[in-house]
């Protein structure tokens, strides 16, 4: 760690260096430079104000689109009636199938006999009946299994999701999973000019959305950095420490959480220069969804007050998780 005290700040930039992906930070004025395949590096400019550049070195490469076991078998227990309904549809479309087989054959066999050409209606309307017996089971297996790949499909992103790193502060980095059951994470992704007028809106409802879990995961996606200001002051201190603590969260391994990102805003129908909030359960799972700034009021509104042990393990966050 570096410190320069009253002077200018610098950035030091290893040489043939591919690039720096950057992320938001805290602090009274906190920006953080998030790369690979470099160390990590803190220079403080001042007393109150701080920059930081945070670098990660990973070779691991996430591809969202694989199935993971763990979808599958969330998926099995939400719907554990689905692959026993999905054997019997099979079951009755081989039935049916066979039955329509056999009567095709004794139709043949009607209409070139004269003698059996009376009972060629009868075996028309059994042939008839397979068919349809067929064509229904079909339809609702392939629904199922429609209605089965998409869940999986969701539960996976959801897992994906899961695995995406955060930082909590200099020295602590967890996965997305740590805060299940902890926080509902709200993730702001879009310019830094929309983070930081989302950061202002959330002002008035710091208190209440912090009473919630409530915790926002900022995303600069135009490779700008969103300028947090916090006042320090002793009369605003209690509110500017829940402040810190709202937007406390930063993205890091930023290539897996814009893959993450586009993939969504691809299924969604939503372009890629589109900003968007993306609200999470307590569970992790996605509670809902939207193009803009997250709605801070209709959060307050229908959100309850995290409480019981839920409330103590929120309170006492810190990031050791």
């Amino acid at each position: 760690m570096a410190s320069v005290a009253n002077g200018p700040f610098y950035i030091l930039k290893p040489p043939n260096h591919p690039g720096y992906k950057l992320s938001s930070g805290i602090r009274t004025t906190l920006w953080s430079f998030s790369c690979t395949n470099a160390p990590f590096l803190t220079l403080q400019t001042s007393k109150h104000k701080s920059s930081t550049i945070i670098c990660f070195a990973t070779d691991k490469q996430t591809s969202s689109t694989e199935t993971s076991s763990t979808a599958r078998i969330r998926s099995e227990v939400l719907t554990p009636f689905r692959s026993v309904r999905m054997f019997f549809y099979l079951a009755f479309i081989a039935s049916g199938g066979l039955g329509g087989l056999i009567a095709t054959t004794q139709l043949i066999a009607a209409l070139t006999n004269p003698s059996r050409a009376l009972d060629a209606p009868e075996i028309v309307k059994g042939l008839g009946i397979d068919l349809g017996a067929v064509s229904l089971f079909a339809f609702l297996y392939l629904r199922e299994n429609k209605a089965k790949n998409a869940q999986i499909a969701r539960l996976s992103r959801e897992e994906n999701l899961s695995n995406l790193k955060l930082r909590v502060d200099e020295k602590k980095v967890i996965p997305l999973s740590s805060l299940r059951g902890i926080a509902r994470l709200v993730i702001c992704a879009g310019p830094a000019s929309v983070i930081t007028e989302a950061f202002n809106q959330s002002e008035p409802y710091t208190e209440r959305l912090v009473e919630r879990g409530v915790l926002v995961v900022p995303f600069p996606t135009d490779g700008n950095l969103p300028s947090f200001e916090f006042e320090e002051s002793e009369e605003t201190k209690e509110i500017t420490a829940k402040r810190k603590r709202l937007w406390q969260l930063t993205p890091i391994y930023i290539p897996e959480w814009t893959k993450w990102l586009d993939e969504q805003k691809k299924l969604a129908g939503v372009s890629s220069e589109s900003p968007v909030y993306i609200s999470l359960r307590l569970d992790g799972r996605v509670r809902g969804s939207g193009i803009g700034y997250p709605p801070w009021n209709a959060f307050v509104a229908q959100l309850p007050p995290v409480k019981g042990m839920w409330s103590g393990l929120l309170d006492g966050f810190d990031g050791r998780v």
